[in-house]
């Protein structure tokens, strides 16, 4: 922050007048007249028309452009301008980003018919291999998936 914006913030923060403030500075009061009521600069007024441009763009694409697809679209209208001025300007003026939401690709249940429960979610056998439960848990091993097509190794109990 320069001087003579420091001094103008304690106005309007402070209330502190500008004569204390530049006094206290030690500047003049015409200097600090002199810069509060100069014109814009050629690269102030760009600024401005830039950050419009941005904010149009922005709004057009409905909040969803980043700085690198806000600068292709300022390229594009004519603007010579760097993503990361764009970025930069962007973040100035609280524009952020929104990604937009994506689909997931859930499972649902009812689309395919359930596997028949051929023990009736009873886990207890009357005798030794009448009935078998486990799990699909896949080892992997050097040699790779078996010919099959199956799991590599099926890893189950007897009940």
């Amino acid at each position: 922050m320069s001087v003579a914006a420091f001094i103008a913030s304690q106005r309007t923060e402070h209330d502190v007048p500008h004569a204390v403030a530049c006094r206290a500075l030690g500047v003049s009061e015409p200097w600090f007249y002199q810069w509060r009521d100069r014109p814009p600069t050629p690269r102030q007024d760009r600024r401005v028309r830039l950050a419009d441009a941005v904010r149009k763009v922005f709004d057009d694409s409905g909040g969803t452009y980043g700085s690198p697809r806000v600068g292709d679209e300022l390229r594009e209208q004519g603007w010579q301008v760097f993503d990361n001025t764009v970025a930069a300007l962007m973040a100035e003026l609280g524009l952020v980003a929104r990604a937009k939401r994506r689909r997931r690709g859930l499972t649902r249940p009812g689309k395919r018919p359930a596997a028949a429960d051929l023990i009736k979610r009873e886990f207890t056998a009357p005798a030794p291999n009448v009935a078998w439960c486990g799990d699909m848990t896949e080892i992997i091993t050097d040699e790779g998936k078996p010919a099959c097509g199956g799991a590599g190794i099926f890893l189950g109990n007897a009940v």
